[in-house]
């Protein structure tokens, strides 16, 4: 069995913060199941999700926005990493500005949705952090060569 290598993670970090995005979606999508068994038409719910967003419980809005901001910031992350990917960065450093940025947008996710809005700005800022981190470490190795 052999270890990850240092840069394989930042690969490897790429689907799971993809599928980061989608995990505030699951109460979305739980609240939307709720709110179509109380309709006549539980399919209008799904085919216009938008036009129902504002029923949805205080919640699960706040977890649609999280949603939202979660594609934000992979747009950020996705290039970040490969960019360091691609100038070969291996070390700490890297990996800890990946774990960093994974668990602080899941810990995001969760408080947006139960509303803890300090915890929340300073998982932003965390996430943030890290992906400017690896975009930092990236520069430096071109510059210094």
């Amino acid at each position: 069995m052999s270890v990850l290598s240092f840069p394989s993670c930042l690969l490897y970090s790429l689907p799971v913060a993809a599928f980061l995005i989608y995990v505030p979606y699951l109460v979305v999508a739980a609240e939307r199941v709720k709110l179509a068994q109380t309709m006549d038409n539980p399919l209008e719910v799904f085919s216009r999700p938008r036009f129902y967003a504002d029923q949805l419980p205080d919640y699960a809005k706040r977890a649609n926005w999280a949603h939202q901001n979660a594609f934000e910031s992979f747009i950020l992350y996705a290039p970040a990493a490969v960019m360091a990917y691609i100038t070969g960065q291996d070390g700490t450093n890297m990996v800890l500005a990946v774990l960093a940025y994974l668990v602080a947008r899941l810990l995001f996710s969760v408080f947006y949705i139960v509303n803890v809005a300090p915890l929340r700005s300073l998982m932003f800022g965390i996430g943030s952090l890290s992906i400017f981190s690896l975009y930092f470490m990236s520069c430096k190795t071109l510059w210094l060569q």
